[in-house]
């Protein structure tokens, strides 16, 4: 944890591109570019293109031979290309950006004209070029400027513009609200919900997946200040680009240096006085503050540019003081750095390499009322994300891509008071000052209702009243007890990685009357968690009092002291220490698709083939065992492997043009979405007792410690089907004129073969005298889902739950969507509207009592025991499900050089229902349906955002620029995350809130 405060300097710029030059990842980058040729990108190509037809003026036929010159400021070298027999071409792997096109025919006549090329997408340029030999600049474009081509037949792409103009906000996680038909949401942890689950989502940074490994939520780390470019793929998906989401998929680019030097210093602030008070609260209590660097230009002239970035959110809130008194404030700091070059070394080649690192830390966190300043904890997470990519364009109508890329996230929960003591099962606490030994929580005297004998109570009031007097905090006078001191008692440390190599390869030809665009990929990729929690001291302690008798065999001495400890914090003693948990997915991805142009219609025929393997750790194979496996902490095994044959995904599609750029479209999808939390939540080494129960004399001598239990292993049903999402598309564009284009579609999903873990007896369970449905004959018919687990758990251990595909497990969605795209000379205007149904039997987002978090998927509340069951009231409308949603953004400049921009929604409140453990039979009511799901639903949500920013020149170059964004300008703080408790008082009442009215305000400084 860095303890030095930074500060920002033109130097911290420097470090960005240093970092990324001398990275260790970077060291290789030479071995990794030489690699490239011979063997040959990531999550989602980093470029775009451009096709067209040039034809001839006086003839209106198809000229050959016109050269084609595509020249940028973000391209160190032109690219240029020769139309083919049919007066086709193809300017394939060029970077996001606006281009200047230049047609020149055999006899020197030379026309051009500007386009944008946008990530992920083709733009369309068809040409009428002058046969003779004047030189013209008249051209006629044939075509929209909003055509485009993407890799799905709904996907929608924005450049620079739209995402700096637009009151979007800083983090990553705010451009979501861009998607069409996806819902507002302010969650933090897991991602909207678009005709799947949060968790199915697929999240690119500079083609990075940036998704946790086992989790499938988006790290929270990513920013948007360095974004350029921004892409969003809602379904029809092609077999390109490795796309297994079962949600949406998002991918963004990143600013690149250009041909000139440029940069600029923004500072932005929202303080707590420009924020409206939440509903609940007396007022919103934290100051926000962000600045922004960065600086690009050319390394070397028309070969190297580079770019380079440094970013700084503040937040502090002064925290209230607590019954021992004041307390620190709270404060979270992160610093970033970007590096990114740009190399183009011939015409043909270009090369991207980019690190960048994030370091936060959060102290002030954690402070209950009745906590000393010392037990507070914080937070830490440090990011690094390396990429390299590259392309070969090895003929005019081949083309070779790659990227490497990898993605660390190190999290932890740190005590901001850090112990020095190091527990020993021979060692001893130290009496006299429990503050220094871990977290301790001071007593409060028994009275006579306790339950105890007299003596016992007597015994007990005599040692607390000492602790009271040591360690209480002071109220009306006296010393009482019930508070806590010393420091917070645990390091939690979780650290994710992510590795990643891909390759594709496309190519273009004629066959017949036929023109086929053919793609070939390969990927691999392997995401990693490494789980430790180690104690500060000897963890938490308490106050026994000799009420308890030592749990040692045998013995019937009074325990005076108690603590937890974790076994990984254990010094000598012959303690033997747990090795942290490491468990790993790995995905190899192959994709082959063939796009045919016939005529006025287009067949899309691909294929996506993926195979993922589990692994986890604490058993190593042994043959002539039963389960086929011996106990072994820390050795990795493989836990799990799907067959290649289960996850064939097809993509399918067709279109006819049937006027113009006008058409009419299908598709059908099949995908396997990859994230899956079964690599941990399955593992055998969760089967470790990792905790120790300690136990002491009066004296703080250690008289005896044993393990707690932790969670168990668990072994896989056989024959599972991989989780799949069966997809259906049909929907017509219609383009008016150049600045207006109209879409509209139905979409069908289904999803089937959930997993998660479920006890081997599930079938069987008992409901007899309930008033609730039992399970289904059918179901109670296939009995056990391990018929030898029994037999292997006497051997091996492990859990009486098991890995199993839900029975009858599905998930349905319907959707019809209508959208409007408008770009004119200053203004941008994008409208959609979606009616849609999410229903079925499996809610993956609403498996825990707490969904807004890294919760396993797999293995969760979710066919945990009667109430749990998927025939248990579960089938209903699912919690994502949002039936109307209505979204209107854009922006406009004036004549003034000022920019307003806009940003408005609507949307339907959330489904919930109704959780009851009584009717099976239970006091816990924690995901127990009692009726069925999404019963009820919570008030619907509109609000409206609005930015202005004026541009001011100063002298030649140098410009300034004021920004004043307001969000939920109506203030609508619209209640949702209704209690489902039917036991609780507040049983209905919303938890959550849609955030209130804020005011942002920034200041920026170009050149």
């Amino acid at each position: 944890m860095k303890r030095s405060k930074p500060s920002f300097t033109m130097s911290s710029l420097a470090q960005a591109t240093y970092r990324a030059v001398r990275s260790p990842k970077a060291a290789i980058t030479s071995t990794l570019i030489a690699a490239a040729f011979v063997s040959g990108p990531a999550l989602a190509a980093l470029t775009g293109s451009i096709k067209g037809t040039v034809i001839a003026q006086q003839t209106d036929k198809s000229m050959a031979g016109v050269t084609v010159t595509a020249t940028s400021n973000v391209m160190p070298k032109a690219r240029t290309t020769v139309t083919r027999a049919d007066g086709s071409y193809d300017l394939p792997q060029l970077k996001p950006g606006t281009y200047e096109l230049t047609f020149t025919n055999k006899d020197g006549a030379s026309q051009t004209m500007t386009v944008q090329v946008l990530l992920e997408q083709t733009s369309k340029v068809d040409v009428e070029l002058s046969m003779v030999g004047d030189k013209t600049e008249i051209i006629e474009v044939s075509g929209s400027r909003l055509y485009r081509q993407g890799n799905s037949s709904l996907t929608n792409s924005l450049g620079e513009d739209a995402v700096k103009n637009i009151p979007i906000g800083q983090d990553y996680r705010d451009l979501l609200k861009l998607v069409p038909g996806v819902e507002l949401s302010e969650n933090a942890t897991l991602g909207p919900s678009a005709g799947g689950s949060g968790v199915d989502n697929s999240y690119g940074f500079d083609g990075v997946n940036v998704s946790l490994p086992m989790f499938g939520n988006l790290a929270s780390e990513p920013s948007t200040h360095d974004v350029e470019f921004v892409t969003m793929d809602r379904g029809g998906a092609k077999a390109v680009d490795f796309n297994r989401s079962g949600g949406f998929a998002i991918n963004t680019v990143s600013k690149s240096g250009t041909d000139e030097f440029e940069g600029g210093i923004e500072y932005k602030v929202q303080p707590k006085s420009l924020v409206a008070s939440p509903i609940g609260a007396e007022s919103y209590e934290l100051d926000k503050s962000w600045l922004t660097a960065n600086l690009g230009g050319p390394l070397i002239e028309d070969t190297l540019y580079f770019y380079t970035s440094y970013y700084r959110p503040e937040v502090e809130r002064t925290n209230k003081d607590t019954a021992y008194g004041d307390v620190k404030d709270y404060k979270s700091v992160r610093d970033e750095y970007f590096g990114k070059l740009t190399w183009a070394p011939t015409d043909d080649l270009l090369f991207n390499i980019s690190q960048r690192t994030s370091d936060k830390t959060i102290e002030g966190r954690s402070i209950g009322a009745y906590g000393a300043d010392s037990v507070s904890a914080g937070d830490k997470a440090d990011q690094d994300i390396f990429t390299l990519d590259g392309s070969w364009l090895i003929t005019g109508a081949t083309t070779l891509s790659f990227q490497y890329s990898t993605f660390d996230l190190e999290t932890g929960t740190i005590p901001d008071t850090i112990l020095s003591v190091e527990p020993s099962i021979t060692g001893q606490l130290n009496l006299s000052d429990l503050t220094q030994m871990g977290y301790f929580s001071v007593p409060s005297l028994l009275d006579a209702d306790s339950g105890y004998t007299a003596e016992q109570i007597a015994a007990f009031n005599a040692g607390a009243a000492d602790l009271i007097a040591q360690y209480g905090y002071t109220e009306n006078g006296q010393k009482v007890g019930g508070g806590q001191v010393g420091a917070y008692h645990q390091f939690d440390n979780s650290d994710f990685s992510r590795e990643s190599f891909e390759f594709e390869i496309d190519h273009e030809m004629n066959w017949g009357d036929a023109f086929h665009s053919l793609h070939f990929g390969a990927q691999w990729s392997s995401g990693k968690e490494i789980l430790t929690r180690l104690s500060n001291g000897w963890g938490r302690i308490s106050y026994v009092g000799g009420l308890d008798e030592s749990k040692e065999a045998g013995s019937d001495a009074p325990v005076i002291y108690r603590a937890y400890i974790q076994q990984m914090s254990l010094v000598g003693g012959g303690g033997a220490a747990v090795p942290a948990i490491v468990s790993e997915n790995e995905s190899i991805n192959i994709e082959f698709n063939d796009t045919i142009e016939i005529g006025d219609w287009t067949y899309n025929l691909g294929l996506l083939v993926s195979r993922d393997t589990y692994y986890g750790q604490g058993l190593k194979p042994k043959s002539g065992t039963v389960s086929g496996y011996e106990v072994a902490p820390g050795h990795k095994y493989e836990m799990y492997q799907t067959d290649w044959t289960d996850m064939l995904q097809p993509r399918l599609g067709v279109k006819w043009n049937y006027e113009g750029e006008n058409d009419v479209f299908a598709n059908f999808a099949i995908y396997n979405p990859a994230t899956s939390s079964l690599a941990r939540a399955a593992s055998w080494d969760r089967n470790t007792r990792s905790e120790l129960d300690v136990e002491f004399d009066a004296n703080g001598n250690v008289i005896y410690a044993e393990p707690r239990e932790g969670s168990s292993g668990k072994f896989f049903q056989e024959g599972m089907k991989p989780r799949r999402i069966n997809e259906l598309t049909l929907g017509t564009t219609k383009y008016v004129g150049q600045d207006l284009i109209f879409r509209a579609h139905v979409r069908h999903r289904k999803g089937m073969h959930f997993w998660e873990d479920m006890p081997n007896t599930a079938r069987l369970t008992d409901y007899t005298g309930l008033d609730v449905p039992g399970v289904p004959a059918d179901i109670a018919a296939k009995g056990l889902y391990i018929d030898n687990l029994d037999e292997v758990r006497a051997e091996i251990g492990g859990s009486s739950y098991v890995i199993a595909e839900v029975d009858g497990g599905e998930t349905k969605y319907w959707e019809a969507s209508l959208e409007a795209e408008y770009l004119g000379d200053n203004t941008y205007l994008n409208a959609s509207y979606v009616w849609s149904h999410y229903y079925g039997n499996f809610d993956q987002d609403n498996t825990t009592a707490t969904n807004d978090a890294n919760t396993f998927v797999g293995s969760s509340w979710y066919g945990d025991g009667r109430g749990r069951y998927p025939w248990d009231y579960r089938y209903g409308t699912l919690s994502g499900d949002k039936p109307h949603k209505l979204k209107v953004y854009g922006y406009y400049t004036t004549p003034w050089e000022a920019n307003i921009g806009a940003y408005f929604v609507f949307q339907s409140g959330r489904p919930w229902e109704k959780w009851h453990g009584t009717p099976y039979g239970y006091s816990s009511d924690t995901s127990r349906y009692a009726e069925p799901a999404g019963s009820r639903r919570s008030a619907s949500h509109w609000q409206l955002d609005l930015n202005y920013t004026q541009d001011i020149n100063i002298y030649g170059d140098f410009a300034m620029q004021f920004r004043a964004d307001i969000f939920n300008v109506f203030d609508r703080q619209t209640g949702y995350n209704n209690n489902p408790y039917f036991d609780d008082e507040t049983f209905g009442e919303a938890r959550s809130r849609y955030s209130p009215r804020r005011v942002q305000l920034s200041f920026n400084f170009e050149f």
